[in-house]
């Protein structure tokens, strides 16, 4: 029999506004989903229950008043722990945070819980969110839901499970080089990396610069999109915030597939990638061509990326570690040292080449998409690999230049700032989800939302490719 805590969000929602279900008994069925599975995986790392269970109480209220109810009401939500949550433990997966209780919500959570929803604690992440690997010396691993000897991804790895598990109907979660899409794609969720702006960020570190968003994760895309009209907005503490309708976002037109102009590319031209990966996503592009109205195996123009990406992403941790760093190096991990060693190592004349080459690069990756209506690419280079590994030394014998450098199908995309999701598309050989980035126009994510959900929905019809599911009863 089908739990409360297996529907999906949009549902949840609907017998919500219509009396069908109470907040406090969907709640309940969380509460109890997460007893049964979490203790195994260690998604949910810090609870909340007294006040969720009374924001639970007070939903019901309002649903039985009558009253104006928010896009999320009621529904349970996973914050990451990287995100800054009022009057709840938030330790950014650091011991120097360890009994940090901050005084109020950053504006992503503020966002979700003033829509309704109803936080129930926070999602495990690696150390400040460095890395791709879920496991940090405050909290430990979490472990992957199909094989929890295996990686979840990172850094919204906790997310991502805690979805995949049906702990919860939603989570955020936030991206710079694929922190939204790595665990989404590797759990068998949805992940998206909305456009820079769209989701307006009260603690970007520099305001000006676009490689870090934060965003919706969701079972599927009709969840991912709801959730995304919550915490999108026009809200000016961000400087490259959005100027639209967010509501609109949660309202999918039907997408014909058959009219689609097709980009494919196993490594965008410059990412490594594993043999196998390669040969799982040729497969999958065998099984969709023919819904298509044309594909085209040709990689974007992202050459000098690994280049740009390292540069700026130096920028940001010197910005946000720089006082950890010099203050409190030993309570460090081995990646925030060295992504610290490495932006030391870089001068102004480095950081003004990779501003200017992500400008350039951006504007090529605009034209290529002038031929296409979307771009289809794996969504990570490797499979999950085991949790005591922090990261791939090399991939298919080939030495990696740095600790994320097998994150590069991400990165590449991150630095076009166009919309990026990853969707569920089966298994791969090694019996873990297989997940595929479908990159849209720029500014066109309510586009790239209906486009993945009908291609989500035709994902369903072919069996090896529909959504996976994990083994709740084994994980017990």
């Amino acid at each position: 029999m089908t739990e409360l805590c297996e529907l999906s969000a949009l549902t949840l929602r609907r017998m919500i506004g219509a009396r069908q279900i109470s907040p406090v008994e969907l709640l309940a069925s969380c509460r109890a989903r997460i007893g049964r599975v979490n203790p195994r995986l260690n998604a949910f790392v810090t609870f909340c229950w007294e006040r969720a269970e009374a924001e639970a109480r007070a939903a019901e209220g309002k649903v039985m008043a009558g009253g104006p109810l928010g896009a999320l009401h009621g529904l349970p939500i996973g914050i990451k722990e990287t995100m800054v949550s009022g009057g709840v433990r938030t330790t950014f997966g650091s011991p120097i945070y360890a009994d940090n209780v901050p005084a109020e919500d950053e504006r992503i959570v503020a966002a979700v819980r003033g829509a309704g929803a109803v936080a129930v604690g926070k999602t495990n992440v690696p150390e400040f969110g460095a890395g791709a690997n879920t496991t940090n010396p405050v909290f430990g691993p979490t472990g992957n839901p199909f094989d929890p000897a295996r990686i979840c991804g990172g850094s919204s790895g906790g997310s991502a499970v805690a979805l995949a598990t049906d702990m919860v109907p939603l989570a955020t979660g936030s991206d710079t080089g694929g922190s939204l899409r790595t665990p989404a794609g590797y759990c068998g969720v949805v992940g998206m990396r909305p456009s820079p702006g769209l989701v307006p960020m009260s603690r970007r570190g520099i305001g000006y610069t676009s490689i870090s968003v934060q965003g919706p994760m969701g079972r599927d895309v009709a969840d991912t999109a709801l959730m995304l009209s919550a915490i999108a907005g026009r809200d000016p503490v961000d400087p490259l915030a959005w100027n639209g309708d967010p509501a609109a976002l949660a309202i999918l037109p039907e997408v014909d597939l058959s009219g689609l102009r097709v980009a494919v590319s196993a490594d965008l031209g410059f990412a490594p990638v594993d043999d196998g990966i390669r040969r799982t996503f040729g497969e999958v592009i065998a099984d969709l061509g023919g819904a298509f109205a044309s594909v085209d195996d040709k990689a974007p123009p992202l050459q000098g990326a690994d280049e740009i990406f390292e540069v700026l992403r130096s920028m940001s941790f010197l910005i946000g570690h720089e006082a950890h760093y010099r203050d409190r190096r030993a309570d460090l991990g081995p990646n925030l040292i060295a992504n610290m060693e490495q932006a030391y190592g870089y001068s102004f004349a480095d950081a003004a080449k990779a501003q200017a080459g992500q400008t350039k690069l951006y504007r090529a990756f605009l034209a290529y998409m002038d031929d296409y209506d979307i771009l289809l690419a794996p969504t990570a280079a490797v499979p999950p690999f085991p949790v005591a590994q922090l990261y791939p030394t090399h991939i298919n014998g080939e030495e990696l230049r740095s600790y994320f450098h097998w994150l590069g199908l991400a990165y590449g995309l991150t630095l076009t700032d166009h919309p990026v999701i990853s969707i569920p598309c089966g298994l791969d050989a090694t019996g873990t989800p297989f997940g595929l980035q479908v990159c849209g126009r720029r500014w066109g994510d309510h586009r790239l939302l209906a486009v993945a959900a009908a291609l989500e929905r035709h994902l369903q019809t072919i069996p090896a490719r529909a959504r996976p599911k994990p083994d709740i009863a084994a994980l017990s």
